[in-house]
């Protein structure tokens, strides 16, 4: 019985200093102006994310909101759920979980996105539409909560 709790203990240690060492390797910087570093506008995301995590090395990241919000660009509503996966690196998203867009009447995931694609284009490739959008659009945002 002593030795599982020591064993709960230790865990519950390392992962409060874990969790803490993230804290502070990011507190100097907000999610806002590390997607300034990767060539993003900061309107790419709604404002009032709570935090995030980066792997500088990988890019891989997850961002934190505090619950799910609806965010308008023109005729299109962009849904990103309180928790946000994916990777970054120059000018570019990948691998995205969480977000997608109301087209018409359907939701669709948002896998990718990136700076220079060709902005009128509609393209298909096999199961996956492609739709660019300027990212321009993106510049000045709100959000309402769902």
């Amino acid at each position: 019985m002593m030795k599982s709790s020591i064993i709960f203990l230790s865990i519950l240690i390392y992962l409060t200093l874990s969790h803490a060492l993230i804290q502070n390797e990011n507190s100097s910087e907000s999610v806002y102006e590390i997607l300034k570093q990767y060539d993003f506008p900061v309107g790419i995301l709604p404002q009032g994310a709570t935090g995030y995590e980066l792997n500088k090395n990988t890019g891989k990241f997850t961002v934190y909101f505090d619950d799910t919000c609806i965010f308008p660009i023109k005729s299109y509503d962009l849904k990103y759920k309180s928790t946000i996966k994916g990777v970054i690196s120059k000018g570019k998203l990948s691998k995205l979980k969480g977000v997608t867009v109301k087209v018409e009447l359907l939701w669709l995931k948002i896998v990718e996105c990136g700076c220079g694609f060709d902005c009128n284009g509609l393209s298909k490739d096999g199961d996956t539409t492609h739709k660019s959008y300027s990212l321009s659009l993106v510049e000045i945002g709100s959000y309402r909560s769902v």
